[in-house]
C-alpha cells in the first residue's frame, strides 16, 4: 500500500469551486483527503474557487482527484483547464464531461443508440413548459439542463404550475429540460473502470419521504432509506447494470461514474434518467455504499478512483505532424 501511495506522488484533491453544489463538493473533498492521508498517499485540499489551477504545476501536483461537482468541476472546464497543465485527473475527460452534465445532449445520445430514457422537451420559455406540459402529461419533471443535485427541480402536476417551475429552473440555467415523469423504483448505478475493464457496483434503491429524493433528503436527513441489496425482481438487477454499462460506455466515459434509473412500476421497464461523472463521496453518498456492499471500503474507493487518473492526451502525444493522438480510457500518464 505504501509503495501505490509513493508512486501517486503529490495530490491534489480539487474540491469546493464556484457552482451551486459547493457545500457538498466540500464535503465529499474532505471525506476524500481524510481516506487518503490515512492511506499514505500525499494529498492536499485544492479549492479552485480561491486558488489559480496554474498552482498545481507551480507547487509540483502530479494529480488531481476531482472532488468537484456542477459546473466548473465536472462540465468539461476543468478537465480541459487540466490537459493543458499535463496533470492526470480522476473521471471522464473534456467531452464526456462536457456531455455528461448537459441532461438534453446526454438523452439525444441515448436515444440514438436506442437506450431508454423518458421523453421530453428543452423549453425557453414558460409558455413553452405550459406546451410541454399538454405533450408529456401530468405528473412533468421541470429541471435546469445543466446542474446537479436536483437544485431547481420541481415536480408538476397542474398547468398554473408551469411558469414557477420554469422560473426556478432558469435561477440556475437559461436551458430548461421538461421530462416525462416515471412512476415506479428509483435506483442509481455506479460504474467504475474504463473500457473492457469498466464495471457495475451493486444497484441501490432509493426510498425517500414521500417519495421526494431533492436536495435536503440527499445530503442532510436521515430518513430516506437506500436499499442494497436492492430487493428487485429476479433477474432486474443485472439486466440494469447491463443498461447503465451501456449508457457510461456510449458516452464515453472512464474512471467512474453513477448512472440513475427510473423502474416503471407497471411494466417494469428502466428508463436512464442522467449520468454524474464526479459522484458525490459524502457521508450520504451512494457510490461508497455500493462499493462497501461490494467489499471495497471506502479509502480502497478512493485509491482506485485515484490511481486510474489519467489525460485524455497523453505526454508526447501532441506530434505537430500526427496531431494528437488520444490516450486510451485508464491508460497511466504519471
Amino acid at each position: 500500500m505504501e509503495r501505490l501511495a509513493a508512486r501517486l506522488g503529490k495530490v491534489a484533491v480539487l474540491m469546493g469551486g464556484a457552482s451551486a453544489e459547493r457545500e457538498v463538493s466540500l464535503m465529499s473533498g474532505q471525506g476524500v483527503l481524510q481516506a487518503l492521508l490515512s492511506q499514505g498517499v500525499d494529498a492536499h485540499a485544492f479549492d479552485p474557487a480561491q486558488r489559480d489551477l496554474s498552482e498545481l504545476k507551480r507547487e509540483g501536483f502530479a494529480r488531481c482527484f476531482i472532488a468537484l461537482h456542477g459546473r466548473f468541476g465536472e462540465d468539461g472546464t476543468v478537465q480541459g483547464a487540466l490537459e493543458l497543465l499535463g496533470i492526470p485527473y480522476t473521471g471522464s475527460g473534456v467531452m464526456a464531461s462536457s456531455i455528461g452534465i448537459d441532461k438534453v445532449m446526454t438523452k439525444r445520445i441515448w436515444r440514438s443508440e436506442g437506450l431508454p430514457t423518458p421523453e421530453w422537451q428543452q423549453v425557453a420559455s414558460a409558455a413553452a413548459t405550459a406546451q410541454a406540459f399538454a405533450v408529456l402529461g401530468s405528473p412533468m419533471i421541470v429541471k435546469p439542463d445543466r446542474e446537479g443535485s436536483t437544485i431547481g427541480l420541481s415536480k408538476v402536476t397542474q398547468p398554473e404550475q408551469c411558469a414557477g417551475a420554469y422560473a426556478l429552473a432558469t435561477q440556475h440555467d437559461a436551458m430548461v429540460l421538461c421530462e416525462q415523469f416515471v412512476n415506479g423504483d428509483e435506483v442509481t448505478i455506479p460504474i467504475l473502470g474504463s473500457g473492457a475493464d469498466a464495471h457495475a457496483l451493486p444497484v441501490i434503491r432509493i426510498v425517500a419521504p414521500d417519495g421526494n429524493y431533492d436536495y435536503q433528503a440527499k445530503y442532510f436527513t436521515d430518513t430516506t432509506q437506500y436499499l442494497v441489496p436492492a430487493d428487485l425482481p429476479a433477474g432486474e438487477e443485472a439486466r440494469i447494470q447491463e443498461l447503465a454499462l451501456r449508457a457510461y460506455q456510449v458516452l464515453g466515459c472512464r474512471g467512474w461514474a453513477r448512472v440513475d434509473v427510473m423502474i416503471d412500476a407497471a411494466t417494469r421497464a428502466p428508463y436512464l434518467l442522467e449520468i454524474n461523472t464526479s459522484p458525490g463521496m459524502t457521508p450520504h453518498s451512494l457510490v461508497p455504499m455500493a462499493a462497501k456492499a461490494a467489499g471495497v471500503s471506502y479509502p480502497a474507493l478512493c485509491l482506485e478512483v485515484l490511481h486510474h487518473a489519467t489525460l485524455d492526451y497523453a505526454a508526447g502525444d501532441m506530434d505537430p505532424k500526427a496531431g494528437p493522438q488520444a490516450s486510451q480510457p485508464g491508460e497511466e500518464t504519471a
